[in-house]
């Protein structure tokens, strides 16, 4: 059995942030205050975040020539990068505001490649690459009994998750939002009507998960973790002979307000990972995930607001 490693394929992407003093509207010319340019795309910033939890991690993806230095920041992070490919016809996806670039994420060998994921005992996938290439990297995991944990966002098509193969996922993670629409896609959907408030939150969030354990695309086995922001998040892990371990865990206290979500999610799923990889209590693991998350708010950006495994525990104790 190999020493725990993860394999994240995802995708990396230049975050390029203009400052407006508003919102454009339709046919409007304005200029930006400022310019930003920082590094993203959910695989590494997933990376990034498992290798500040403290967990073994390579980063599988496609960048052009003009992200060497994204490249060169991952690795600075502790993100192992010898599988990454610079291509030299493409350049490296881009994120700006609300419009996301595919660029290098979505290149594909021309020709057909020996997938190995023999040195890896975790897999973490995401959807900002061709489905495809997520798909192949999953079954093949599943075959090798390697752990696989898929955050499906943005949110695949309809068609897409009736034929997707849940049978080969160990763990979901998904807001609300992307519960809802999963459930929808799936044929499934609940009488009450959605809230934002508290007990209401929860409340749907566990009787969606319960709908979802018990929709016929879906697979009885896989984990689900739904996040629910500032109401924490709710988990479903089938027990086999035991009956459906459902939980809930309140986020973890900010001690500054908040300043940026850019980020959160793949922070909690990349130390959601880490956890799993160092054999931790399943609690255990998503408390250091909400802590790692409150502070990774209270902070600007993405990657650089990610706390290290230290600085989360001391927080968190």
């Amino acid at each position: 059995m190999p020493a725990s490693r993860c394999l994240v394929r995802g995708s990396i992407n230049i975050d390029e942030f203009f400052h407006l003093p508003h919102i454009v509207r339709p046919g409007e010319t304005i200029s930006s205050t400022d310019f930003a340019r920082k590094p993203g795309g959910k695989g590494a910033n997933q990376s990034y975040a498992v290798a500040k939890a403290g967990g073994q991690v390579d980063l599988d993806g496609c960048i052009g020539q003009d992200g060497t230095w994204v490249k060169e920041y991952l690795e600075a992070g502790g993100v192992d990068v010898h599988r990454l490919q610079v291509l030299k016809d493409e350049v490296t996806g881009r994120a700006i505001i609300q419009i996301l670039h595919k660029g290098a994420n979505f290149y594909a060998p021309s020709e057909p490649q020996q997938l190995d994921l023999s040195s890896y005992t975790h897999l973490l996938l995401q959807n900002e690459i061709p489905l495809p290439i997520t798909l192949e990297h999953l079954t093949t995991a599943a075959s090798h009994s390697i752990t696989t944990v898929f955050n499906p966002s943005p949110m695949l098509s309809t068609s897409e998750l009736r034929s997707f193969p849940w049978d080969s996922l160990s763990w979901l993670i998904v807001n609300e939002g992307e519960l809802a629409d999963l459930l929808s896609a799936l044929g499934s959907s609940t009488s009450r009507p959605s809230s934002s408030e508290g007990e209401n939150l929860r409340g749907k969030a566990e009787e969606d998960l319960r709908l979802l354990h018990e929709n016929q695309h879906f697979s009885s086995s896989t984990s689900i973790i739904c996040t629910l922001g500032a109401q924490g998040i709710i988990y479903f892990q089938p027990r086999s002979n035991l009956p459906v371990n459902m939980g809930h865990l309140p986020a973890a206290k900010l001690q500054k307000p908040v300043k940026d979500t850019t980020g959160a999610g793949d922070c909690f799923a990349g130390y959601f990972v880490a956890g799993l990889m160092a054999g931790l209590e399943l609690e255990e693991v998503l408390r250091i995930c909400l802590t790692a998350c409150a502070i990774c708010v209270e902070s600007a950006g993405a990657m650089e607001s990610y706390a290290s495994r230290d600085e989360v525990l001391k927080r968190l104790n």
